[in-house]
């Protein structure tokens, strides 16, 4: 589906790569921006940097109001993941019978909160794992990890024409792209990656390097993957039974001096996904009886920032 018309909502490091590279790919891409961003992207395109190439591209459409846009097949969301539930609104104008919503979010929450506002018909579920950031108005950088990405319908039935034509453009787009069997068995498998990475990295301030590098830091590391694997099974997820083992060994493959969005964000005293991606495995884990004791200490040590970086709320 070369000519699937694409609007990627969010221009921060996920949005704002994908929407280059399938740019650069030839899919009709429209991005929804704002600020600095917007501005940037419309004088003088998107760029997109990498460890073997620089690039720029020009997109099809760049707006702050997505009712600009029209109908589309579909939409890449891209935004914190404390935004989902408003921006699912902002999403309406965009909707057709066939269109389909990709979230791009940390946690676990957000296909629900999709499916809530929109409705299964128009929900997918996704997952990325990339190391990208936005190093200035209008350009992206992309630490050197290829993007892997997961896509999969809520219920796990075959994949839709739009979910299909998706795989496709990311794959044409230089990603890795899987389908799983099971989708909400590897959003949690992401999940269990990203909250060990970021709350492990937030308390820290380290890179990853540094972290598995320190026996201490690397140790706590595979606790806390441990602690939120049990919560996911007790859930009934299917989190496969060697998953700690090969994401420590996954971790000893990327880039030293990477770093986790949530991790960044807190260090630059930003409001930060804290509650989406370590406050939910406590909730979770509370409700299912199972003790997340390293868990449940990295998000107390992070809680107090997070409520100053957000006026104390």
């Amino acid at each position: 589906m070369a000519n699937l018309k694409i609007a990627v909502f969010g221009a921060g490091g996920i949005g704002g790569y994908f929407a280059g590279t399938l740019t650069r790919a030839g899919y009709p891409v429209a991005l929804i921006a704002r600020g600095k961003q917007l501005e940037a992207i419309r004088r003088a395109g998107l760029r997109v940097e990498g460890p073997k190439e620089t690039f720029t591209v020009q997109l099809t459409q760049v707006t702050d109001k997505p009712e600009e846009l029209g109908r589309v097949d579909a939409i890449i969301l891209a935004v914190k993941a404390w935004q989902v539930t408003e921006a699912a609104e902002s999403l309406r104008p965009m909707l057709a019978a066939q269109t389909k919503v990709l979230p791009f979010e940390n946690g676990v929450e957000a296909p629900e909160q999709l499916e809530e506002a929109l409705g299964r018909e128009h929900v997918l579920v996704g997952l990325c794992r990339i190391i990208s950031a936005v190093a200035g108005p209008g350009h992206i950088r992309h630490a050197g990890m290829q993007p892997m990405i997961a896509i999969g319908e809520m219920d796990n039935a075959p994949l839709s024409r739009v979910a299909q034509g998706l795989v496709e453009a990311f794959r044409a787009s230089g990603s890795s792209v899987d389908t799983p069997k099971d989708i909400q068995a590897a959003l949690w498998e992401k999940l269990i990656f990203i909250a060990g990475m970021s709350g492990v990295g937030g308390v820290t301030r380290a890179t990853i390097g540094e972290i598995r590098q320190c026996s201490p830091t690397r140790e706590i590391l595979e606790k806390m993957f441990t602690e939120v694997a049990a919560v996911a099974r007790a859930r009934g997820i299917n989190v496969s039974s060697d998953y700690v083992t090969r994401t420590m060994a996954f971790v000893d493959t990327l880039p030293a001096s990477g770093t986790a969005s949530m991790q960044r964000d807190i260090a630059d005293g930003k409001p930060s996904e804290l509650e989406a991606i370590i406050g939910s495995v406590v909730r979770f884990g509370r409700e299912a009886g199972v003790a997340t004791e390293v868990t449940d200490y990295i998000y107390a040590s992070l809680l107090p920032q997070e409520r100053r970086a957000r006026g104390g709320k």
